[in-house]
């Protein structure tokens, strides 16, 4: 989102980059200051959020930018919550400007938790590998580092086996080699609270405008079927 070559530079100054802030809003009943610049791990902030995600299953995904990733994955029926954060690091609490300055390790990811009975692990996959380019080593278009690397962070055994068979499937639908890594996961930062709902609460930013609705839109077209009544045309 924010270390781009020069070759789009013009470009950017139509666009602007993906950390220019934009202008956030309260989208949690006041729980958090709009201002708050604090990094959590994800069992803190949910406790402070008062939610309980128990019941349902968890994915985590890193494929560039997270304010499109988030915004794309919000409109699938049977998702229940998407954050945004980092993971698959070294550092705890990492800030936004270290992971985007790629000392740390981690990739900008997201946190979706989902309702099994409604939506599957495997279409999650599928909706990811519409979201971004699978393909793409260590970035996502304009955006370049390894904190945008293509990654599942797989919780378990099932979801391990369900991306490696997903990977055998999709192999020859592309004319490059699937990039995304699979690891273990081991943990999840929520990143900064602006962060949170960036694509529906900044919709005139220039990034947002130019990089990450193309993105949403070319979702929402192939998965019209399984869009959420309030996104649906």
């Amino acid at each position: 989102m924010k270390y781009i070559s020069f070759v789009l530079v013009s470009f950017l100054l139509l666009a602007t980059n993906c950390t220019s802030q934009g202008q956030n809003s309260e989208a949690n009943s006041g729980k958090i200051d709009k201002n708050d610049k604090k990094v959590r791990a994800i069992g803190d902030f949910l406790k402070l959020m008062e939610h309980d995600y128990s019941q349902y299953d968890v994915a985590t995904f890193a494929g560039g930018c997270f304010w499109c990733t988030e915004a794309s994955f919000e409109r699938i029926e049977g998702v229940v919550d998407v954050i945004s954060g980092y993971s698959g690091g070294e550092k705890p609490k990492p800030t936004y400007y270290e992971v985007a300055n790629g000392g740390t390790k981690h990739a900008e990811s997201i946190q979706i938790y989902f309702d099994p009975e409604v939506i599957t692990f495997e279409k999650l996959l599928d909706v990811f590998f519409v979201a971004h380019d699978p393909t793409q080593v260590n970035r996502q278009g304009p955006d370049v580092g390894p904190q945008y690397r293509s990654a599942i962070f797989y919780h378990n055994e099932a979801q391990k086996k369900a991306a490696q068979q997903f990977f055998d499937a999709q192999a020859s639908k592309f004319s490059s080699p699937i990039a995304t890594e699979l690891s273990a996961y081991d943990e999840f930062w929520v990143a900064e609270y602006y962060h949170q709902n960036y694509y529906e609460l900044n919709p005139n930013q220039g990034y947002i405008r130019n990089v990450s609705r193309p993105k949403v839109q070319k979702v929402e077209k192939t998965f019209a079927g399984i869009l959420k009544d309030k996104y649906k045309k």
